[in-house]
């Protein structure tokens, strides 16, 4: 075993240890592997060692991996960062979901684009649930009224929320974080959009995350190491 292997199986332990402690079934939570900046080959590590699901911030970065890593064809990819505009094509006709829906327009750009031949791809609204001016998202107050908008699209399928929390926040204000994006999946609910996805916890705060509900956690350094970003 290698230690990307090793990396990852101790994360899969720390995530049985987390949905225990919270009394969740085993299983209940979804890994996406972070590999933003990391090469292919370590993707393909990670997918040796059973690991599925794949998260990317950074489009061009992703689509070369996309052609690199075309032989695995169980590979599901999450796009986890912002889409320019200039690069929903590229989204539309390659993943598998998107976490980071904060406008409509780009949910129009992406369903219009979106290959006939292929399933819905499947999204989260981005909340700023911290309200930090330097986070992308929409206000807790206008999560829901974009995701039922979202949800009319014929090739998107609305499937809940995605937040990335306040990374100095301490574990009170982090709990308080993760509730209301709890209830603002209640509130989807509640307005008819069948969303059952909380996308939020990484690395440091996954086990307080678990704890408040989330369904998958974006697991990046612990697995891959530190990034370079040079």
């Amino acid at each position: 075993m290698t230690m990307l292997q090793q990396n990852y199986q101790s994360v899969l332990a720390q995530i049985a240890t987390a949905e225990k402690d919270a009394k969740r079934h085993d299983k209940s939570v979804r890994l996406i592997a972070v590999s933003k900046t990391f090469p292919a080959s370590d993707i393909r590590e990670v997918y040796a060692a059973g690991q599925r699901d794949f998260g990317e911030n950074y489009i061009q970065e992703w689509y070369a991996k996309t052609e690199e890593l075309a032989d695995l064809p169980d590979l599901v990819w999450h796009i986890i960062g912002q889409v320019q505009s200039n690069k929903t094509r590229f989204v539309a006709e390659r993943a598998h979901w998107v976490h980071t829906i904060d406008k409509l327009k780009t949910a129009e750009r992406l369903s219009a684009q979106r290959p006939q031949h292929m399933p819905p791809l499947q999204v989260c609204i981005e909340v700023n649930v911290s309200g930090e001016a330097s986070k992308h998202g929409v206000p807790p107050q206008e999560a829901v009224a974009l995701a039922a908008a979202v949800s009319k699209l014929a090739n998107l399928k609305v499937r809940g929320l995605m937040c990335v929390a306040e990374a100095a926040a301490g574990e009170d204000e982090l709990k308080r974080q993760f509730l209301l994006m709890r209830d603002l999946l209640g509130r989807l609910h509640a307005a008819g959009v069948g969303a059952d996805v909380l996308s939020m916890g990484m690395s440091a705060d996954m086990p307080l995350a678990v704890a408040c509900g989330a369904t998958h956690v974006r697991i990046g350094s612990a697995i891959f190491g530190k990034r370079n970003y040079a």
